[in-house]
């Protein structure tokens, strides 16, 4: 009988030939410096700039049922971190060809499955000694033994020496005990007088430095950003290559409903401002190398922390980030802006132009603005019977009534501005634009709270429920502006800016001139944001560059290189059946060899990717040779701490990967690492025992169809 289930080992296995093949297809997106691909929609003959599994996942076949649990796993990741899941991609094509060659070496199944989890188990156990505290990095980033200089060589130096730079490094000092540490109560920015908002933020930011932003004059009044083009105006000016037929950028996809108010860490004293923003650098840090997008980041950290420095906190809250999309503009134009940045048509335009400038009364709506519309859970009458239950709004007098009613409504409460949750209705639209009244659209839930604490305005599901408490005052709305300060018109769609004096919402305004790069450069920005964003949830960090990977491959190789005796001492405590113990113990090297396969190929590939390898195997022998010398430390995590330091970690032809940049260290999310090395074994191991089972049960039912019933059961 054991001989015959072998026979499962020598069939072949589908489902895990197939996730090593759609794998594949994701093995360029690995690493900070990724290939991006491009994606034709067949139906519209449309191209799209991707870099993200999630991306990748959604254009391909995915009608095989192990593509499906690939595609709910890697939704899972992205719905739970929204990062990880090109690793989690990666690591599921590296282990399927693992798995497959443990079954060419008829390994069993059950062996396989519980060596390999208990061998991720004890990698998760080890590598919680290279995870550093939030606070020891920015720390550590912002000292001058991370050679300062080298910060300085990528930035463009811009009066660091002046009185607002100073005032904004006051803003960032963890010691408020003095004068200097204590921000004045009046420095709270409103968005109201822009200038207000810019006197805050010194400087434009600058690749690795500052992360304070655009500072105008006292006399300018057009519209405030905060650019995060960065200016060059200094005796280190370089000319830099601004546009490529060749890209090289990350992508993740953006949930904006999540909330999150974590408490921030201030950076120490040093002699130089541009060396120490704290969260500015962690976020460049966990960025690994990417700066277009940082730059918003880190100009979104500077205005938060200056505003929680007035109650006494500094927080990172996500929810009150926003992103709107122009294209037709270069991308030096990206920016934030204070306030919520939305586009509208341009009829809506014309009302914007007719009341902008002007204190608006605006109305939140938590639901669908039709006739249509009823609330989740609305229960309809049991004894009443339908004829017609959607009249045409655009013929019937019904329909008609309905819409008159509506307008009524809001002339009657002077109502200039509603802001809707869900949808519009087109002809009610209309009519509103008739009367001047700016209807919005599909706005997120954070955007009507935000306005809705400043405003005092209350939400509500049907404008038969409005009465004059639930309408807010003090919106005002405007064309939004460049950082030339001019209105943008960009033909059939118009960027429009609403504030309120004291909203903490702010927008950042991602531009490009490449249609299909539109969705690449927001998805890297909300990469990014949610990176620091379960940094500071974790309160720790891992090393970055690979340093956690090399490590998991070293302690899974000396596992594997256990005497026999001591490792079936091992299995015994661990494994309750004795059979099972003896089975894990027996090929409990082959199976931890495959599960550090995975590390090893994962590692090469983020070599190669960068460029710090011209091959793979020139790649595997840089990692080798670190294998070899973190072994004869006698302490693996030791060696690799050290060479993270000194910027020697896995150097290939052209540098280090764990270095990007002169004295930039790059680190990674705790967590989110962590479940997508678990979600990747999950899904291969889940994989291989479905296919276990389909084979086993179909060698039963030959064993049934050749020797009877009778036989078999007596076998």
């Amino acid at each position: 009988l054991p001989m015959a289930f072998r026979d499962v080992n020598a069939r072949r296995h589908i489902g895990l030939q197939q996730l090593s093949s759609l794998a594949l297809a994701g093995r360029t997106l690995l690493g900070p410096m990724k290939s991006c691909k491009f994606i034709v929609d067949e139906s519209t003959n449309q191209s799209a700039l991707i870099s993200s599994a999630v991306r990748l996942i959604e254009s391909l076949d995915l009608s095989s049922a192990a593509g499906q649990l690939l595609n709910e796993t890697i939704q899972a990741q992205n719905k739970e971190f929204k990062t990880g899941m090109n690793t989690l991609l990666f690591l599921v094509g590296a282990w399927s060809n693992a798995v497959l060659e443990c079954l060419q070496q008829n390994v069993p199944v059950s062996a396989i499955v519980s060596v390999m989890s208990e061998g991720l188990n004890s990698c998760c156990e080890k590598v919680q000694c290279l995870q550093i505290s939030i606070h020891d990095v920015i720390k550590e980033l912002c000292s001058s033994s991370l050679r300062p200089n080298a910060f300085k060589s990528k930035t463009c130096q811009i009066g660091c020496d002046s009185l607002l730079n100073r005032q904004i490094f006051l803003y960032f000092q963890k010691d408020t005990s003095g004068p200097e540490g204590v921000v004045p109560t009046n420095s709270y920015p409103h968005q109201d007088d822009d200038c207000s908002f810019n006197k805050r933020l010194a400087s434009p930011l600058a690749s690795f430095g500052s992360i304070a932003s655009l500072v105008k004059p006292a006399g300018d009044k057009s519209t405030s950003v905060i650019s995060g083009s960065g200016v060059i105006a200094s005796s280190c000016n370089k000319k830099k290559l601004t546009h490529s037929r060749y890209f090289s950028t990350l992508g993740k996809s953006h949930f904006s409903s999540q909330q999150g108010n974590f408490q921030g860490y201030l950076s120490g004293q040093s002699a130089d401002p541009c060396e120490c923003y704290g969260l500015g650098h962690l976020a460049m840090a966990l960025s690994h190398g990417n700066q277009t997008s940082v730059k918003l980041l880190q100009s979104i950290v500077a205005y938060q922390q200056e505003r929680t420095e007035c109650s006494g906190s500094s927080q990172f809250n996500i929810a009150e980030i926003m992103t709107c999309c122009l294209l037709g503009l270069p991308e030096s134009y990206s920016c934030v802006s204070p306030g919520f940045v939305t586009l509208v048509a341009p009829e809506q335009a014309t009302v914007v132009k007719y009341v902008e400038d002007k204190p608006l009364r605006i109305l939140l709506m938590d639901g669908d603005l039709t006739e249509q519309y009823r609330h989740l859970g609305f229960n309809r009458p049991c004894n009443v019977r339908t004829i017609l239950e959607h009249p045409n709004l655009q013929e019937g007098r019904a329909g008609d009534l309905w819409l008159s009613s509506m307008v009524d409504i809001l002339t009657s409460f002077e109502v200039n501005l509603v802001l809707v949750k869900g949808n519009v209705c087109e002809n009610l639209m209309e009519r509103c634009i008739a009367n001047s009244i700016l209807v919005i659209g599909s706005v997120a839930r954070d955007v009507l709270c935000a306005f809705g604490e400043v405003t005092g305005a209350q939400p509500v599901t049907y404008l038969a429920q409005l009465n004059a408490s639930c309408v807010g005052s003090g919106a005002q709305v405007e064309l939004w502006k460049a950082c030339d300060g001019r209105a943008m018109d960009l033909g059939e769609l118009v960027p429009v800016r609403i504030k309120v004096r004291g909203i903490s919402l702010l927008t950042a305004v991602l531009t490009t001139t490449v249609a299909s790069k539109m969705q690449l450069i927001e998805d890297q920005f909300w990469t990014f944001v949610y990176r620091l964003h379960h940094a500071l949830n974790d309160g720790k960090v891992f090393l970055g560059g690979g340093a956690v990977e090399l490590l998991c491959l070293s302690h899974i190789q000396m596992l594997a290189e256990q005497p026999l005796q001591a490792a079936n001492k091992n299995a015994v405590k661990e494994f309750h059946n004795p059979w099972l113990a003896a089975s894990a113990t027996e090929y409990k090297s082959v199976v931890l060899q495959a599960l550090a396969s995975g590390w090893k190929q994962y590692l090469s590939a983020v070599m190669c990717n960068t460029a710090k390898a011209a091959s793979e195997l020139e790649a595997c022998t840089s990692i080798d040779h670190h294998l070899k010398k973190a072994a004869d430390c006698g302490c693996p995590s030791a060696y690799i701490l050290k060479e993270f330091r000194r910027g020697d970690l896995l150097r290939g032809g052209s540098g280090p990967i764990a270095d990007h940049g002169e004295g930039l260290k790059v680190y990674d999310n705790v967590t989110a690492k962590t479940e997508a090395w678990r979600r990747a074994l999950d899904l291969v191991l889940l994989v291989l025992q479905t296919d276990a089972e389909i084979i086993t049960g179909h060698k039963r039912n030959q064993l049934l169809n050749s020797h009877g019933s009778s036989e078999f059961m007596f076998l």
